[in-house]
């Protein structure tokens, strides 16, 4: 994509460029302008000069192009899914379902542009009325993850176009190739000039620090690690900025003694290997009762063993590469702390290959709160299986770690099922079920793994101000 290509951008001061490559095979995708705080700030003004326009539009006005773009991701899905998979990794069957979930953020969101609604408030006299009105936040920077790099930037964008906000996306390094993908149908659905702008940098932190210093920027909302969003909280807090924040996660998968073991494997796999373990939301601690461990475990590792390592356009793939040799050195340094540390590896273990960053699905038995993949988010196919006896015990383990994202377990007592629910510090929990994210439910967490929720109705409320008007001399 040559400069003069990029959505939202007239005029780029970069002059360095930086590459793409292909995690499977290390092939070079693309060479993009590697831009700098100066250019983000033109795309700040570009999004300003823009704003009041597009906020003074109808709802039904913004509601309408964002069902055009809508439409026009479902048209081109299998071309955005091919790029998503060349430059993140992802079985190419796994980004058909994330294009069609980035889809359906669009979707919800045009039709929530609709129900913004404002209150009266019964006045405390006759000679006047009290109102609360919403509106548009204003100028949003944008800042999204490479492991999910379409639906992170649907996630967050529409809700702010809907609202009225207009945005400056800076996507991350290793996968800017989809979302500049998706802004150009953006630009063919009728988005006004300036309403989306995209920048596209090799290294995020000056064009972070821009976009949390520069005073047009109202609102920041960021997904990623939680040390990066102490940082960008930190840049933010001079001016008070409105901040959107999903963070790292520690997530338990807890097994209890009256769960259906069947059913708990089928949720272990899901919530475990998606993505090849990278995701923000994946199984990181699997506690599973005594009574009945070793079923679960043997029933799991032989579903483990069955799951296919491929270049995510072969057939049947089930699992691809890590995203980098960075990931793939994490988690090979937690497989060798945990065997040194009395663990067992029961499958897996080990790199694929000399190229690329392909790492065998694992499992590992013996694993106590000593070893790193207890206490740390690996990121990867790395499943660390902790029996346990006291079901009180175990919830409190679950929740003693700072971060609070997302938590499973499997149970049939309702009883229990609601106690457990309720007790869990996390902000989404699934309850015999190993996938829960949708566009209509909030997704976010608690403690360090994030401030605000994206998605459903809640996510829309997060790009407006209220505004309070009394009207007196009535």
């Amino acid at each position: 994509m040559g400069i003069g290509s990029i959505p939202g951008a007239t005029a780029v001061e970069a002059i360095q460029r930086f590459s793409v490559f292909n995690p499977s095979n290390g092939e070079l995708l693309a060479e993009l302008p590697d831009m700098r705080p100066t250019d983000a700030a033109l795309a700040v003004d570009r999004a300003d000069a823009a704003m009041e326009h597009w906020a003074g539009l109808t709802a039904r006005e913004r509601s309408d192009t964002l069902e055009r773009w809508h439409q026009l991701i479902l048209e081109h899905a299998g071309d955005l899914a091919a790029i998503l998979t060349a430059e993140m990794g992802k079985p190419l069957t796994e980004a058909k379902s994330e294009i069609s979930h980035a889809a359906a953020y669009v979707k919800w969101y045009a039709e929530e542009a609709n129900r913004i609604y404002g209150e009266t408030i019964p006045a405390p006299s006759t000679d006047r009325r009290l109102l609360v009105i919403k509106q548009p936040i204003g100028v949003v920077g944008a800042i999204t993850p490479w492991n999910f790099p379409a639906s992170m930037v649907a996630r967050k964008i529409s809700p702010a176009l809907a609202a009225g906000c207009t945005v400056v996306l800076k996507p991350a390094e290793q996968t800017p190739l989809v979302a500049g993908a998706i802004f150009a149908l953006a630009r063919k659905a009728g988005f006004p000039d300036g309403v989306l702008n995209l920048v596209y940098a090799s290294e995020g932190d000056a064009v972070g620090k821009e976009l949390c210093s520069n005073a047009k920027v109202r609102k920041i909302s960021f997904t990623g690690s939680t040390e990066v969003g102490r940082l960008l909280m930190r840049q933010c807090s001079d001016q008070i900025k409105k901040i959107s924040f999903e963070l790292g996660g520690n997530a338990p998968f807890i097994v209890f003694d009256d769960a259906d073991v069947d059913a708990a494997v089928d949720g272990a796999i899901q919530a475990k290997f998606r993505n090849a373990g990278q995701t923000c939301v994946s199984a990181n601690r699997l506690y599973v009762h005594s009574s009945v461990h070793d079923e679960f475990a043997d029933k799991f590792i032989q579903r483990v063993n069955a799951l296919r390592v491929r270049g995510c356009f072969a057939p049947e793939v089930a699992i691809g590469p890590l995203i980098d040799a960075h990931a793939l050195a994490k988690i090979e340094a937690h497989v060798s702390d945990a065997v040194i540390k009395g663990g067992t590896i029961r499958c897996g273990g080990n790199r694929i290959g000399k190229s690329g960053t392909f790492f065998e699905p694992t499992v590992i038995t013996g694993v106590t709160n000593r070893m790193r993949i207890a206490q740390e988010e690996t990121f990867g196919p790395l499943a660390p299986i902790i029996r346990f006896d006291d079901p009180d015990e175990v919830v409190h383990t679950a929740n003693d770690t700072i971060y609070g994202l997302a938590a499973y377990f499997y149970a049939s007592n309702l009883k229990r099922v609601w106690r457990v629910a309720e007790a869990l510090e996390y902000g989404m929990v699934g309850v015999n079920t190993g996938r829960m994210s949708s566009e209509a439910a909030p997704f976010g967490g608690v403690k360090q793994s994030g401030i605000g929720r994206e998605g459903s109705r809640h996510g829309l409320e997060d790009y407006l101000e209220l505004k309070y008007i009394c009207v007196g001399g009535l």
